[in-house]
């Protein structure tokens, strides 16, 4: 990821919003790294540096600003619109795969050795692997500091650290804290047994389309829809969880229930997926109003999502018409009651072929070899391999009519504005 360093330190000079997630500021004198918004007064030219990650920074010795919390913004979009190995490494490592299975796990499910894969991340990012992870956890941690009651050994090992002294290292490395004060400072409040977040996202947000989109396809006891939220049940890697999604100003409300607190940095990057929060919408419909066919609808509907997915093979076998609830939840959590059933407990060849590994649908992916392996899979088909790549890997330009040039590449945010143009004739 190549960084114009002129044109990214305008962006911090006029405090761009938009550019949060895309890249990180540093300052040389202080010693500090930040987002482009950050309301502190604009570095001197010469004493700006510029990275893609934050794991970047972290490794050249900068520290997180504890006013305007570089990690707490949306995502960078590059992770859905590349497909390279970069952007597949990303994705999995924000889904907790290095703290699963370590490096060696990853590079196994990218196709890479180890050496290769560290090689092209540093290159790529700033930053190998063990580095992207090590940020990843560090804000793992931050959430469950400042959102929890809980001991910090127990938040050290939920976040994925080895022990408590190298989860109190890092986050005195990163935040230039202790785990102590940044728990005294926090403003808010916890209920018991939830994990309450504040997730942002890059205004227009259409979340209305969203949520009357998951309404029309709800499972009864897997998921509840009303007019302003939407709740659901998650099968994680460490156990099953529910959340309740309620869109606000700037931001979604994300309450998590989790059987496993380990599970908290995956449940949220699913979340961010499903709901495409690190999009980018004001370069999407800037693209799309310039088209006749759809202007009208871009301006009824600024900031349309594309509907993502916190599990491939559900989203693979409900495109097939598997759409019953599966097994209860331990702990029911009001109308949502039931878990999706895991691959195992269907009985089809696609079922079949998932629950023994033998097809695997996952953001680590790549999406043109994945769309050629189902599209081949009897009983899948070009069409719904096209809309799993599209929900499953955030996909922003897929084609589902096939007479679509013109959108790219775009055309998958264009589809969905088909869609509605369509279910608005109808109605």
């Amino acid at each position: 990821m190549l960084l114009d360093a002129e044109r990214a330190y305008r962006a911090v000079a006029a405090r761009d919003a938009r550019f949060d997630g895309c890249f990180i500021l540093a300052v040389r004198t202080t010693g500090i790294y930040c987002r482009p918004s950050c309301p502190a007064v604009t570095p001197k030219r010469r004493n700006a540096e510029f990275y893609p990650t934050a794991a970047a920074a972290q490794s050249a010795g900068y520290r997180a600003c504890r006013r305007c919390l570089p990690d707490a913004v949306p995502g960078s979009p590059e992770w859905n619109l590349r497909a390279d190995l970069a952007a597949r490494a990303m994705r999995l490592i924000s889904d907790g795969v290095v703290e699963r299975e370590g490096v060696p796990g990853l590079a196994s499910r990218l196709g890479y050795s180890e050496r290769h894969l560290t090689r092209v991340l540093t290159a790529e990012l700033g930053a190998g692997p063990l580095a992207l992870a090590r940020a990843h956890r560090a804000h793992s941690a931050r959430l469950l500091i400042e959102t929890t009651d809980l001991p910090f050994g127990d938040i050290a090992f939920a976040a994925g650290f080895a022990s408590v002294r190298q989860f109190n290292d890092t986050i005195r490395a990163v935040f230039a804290s202790t785990p102590t004060a940044m728990r005294s400072a926090r403003s808010v409040s916890t209920t018991a047994g939830r994990i309450t977040l504040r997730l942002p996202y890059r205004p227009p947000f259409d979340a209305a389309g969203l949520l009357a989109y998951f309404r029309a396809r709800a499972i009864p006891g897997v998921e509840h829809v009303t007019e302003h939220c939407y709740a659901r049940s998650l099968r994680l890697p460490h156990g099953e969880a529910t959340v309740r999604l309620e869109p606000a100003a700037g931001y979604v409300s994300c309450s998590l229930r989790l059987t496993d607190l380990r599970d908290l940095g995956s449940a949220v990057s699913r979340v961010r997926r499903l709901l495409d929060l690190d999009a980018d919408p004001v370069a999407v419909d800037g693209f799309l109003s310039a088209d006749p066919v759809l202007r009208a609808s871009v301006l009824a509907r600024p900031g349309v999502r594309l509907p993502g997915s916190v599990d491939g093979a559900e989203t693979l076998l409900r495109a097939l018409g598997h759409d019953l609830p599966g097994e209860p939840l331990e702990h029911p959590d009001g109308p949502v009651t039931h878990l999706y059933p895991a691959p195992a407990a269907v009985d089809s060849p696609v079922a079949r072929a998932l629950a023994d590994g033998a097809l695997r649908v996952d953001v680590g992916r790549d999406a043109d070899e994945l769309h050629a392996e189902l599209s081949a899979f009897p009983g899948v088909g070009p069409r719904v391999a096209s809309y799993v790549v599209m929900r499953v890997l955030g996909a922003p330009d897929i084609s589902l009519t096939g007479d679509d040039i013109a959108w790219r590449p775009w055309r998958s945010y264009a589809a969905m504005h088909l869609d509605a143009m369509t279910l608005r004739r109808t109605a």
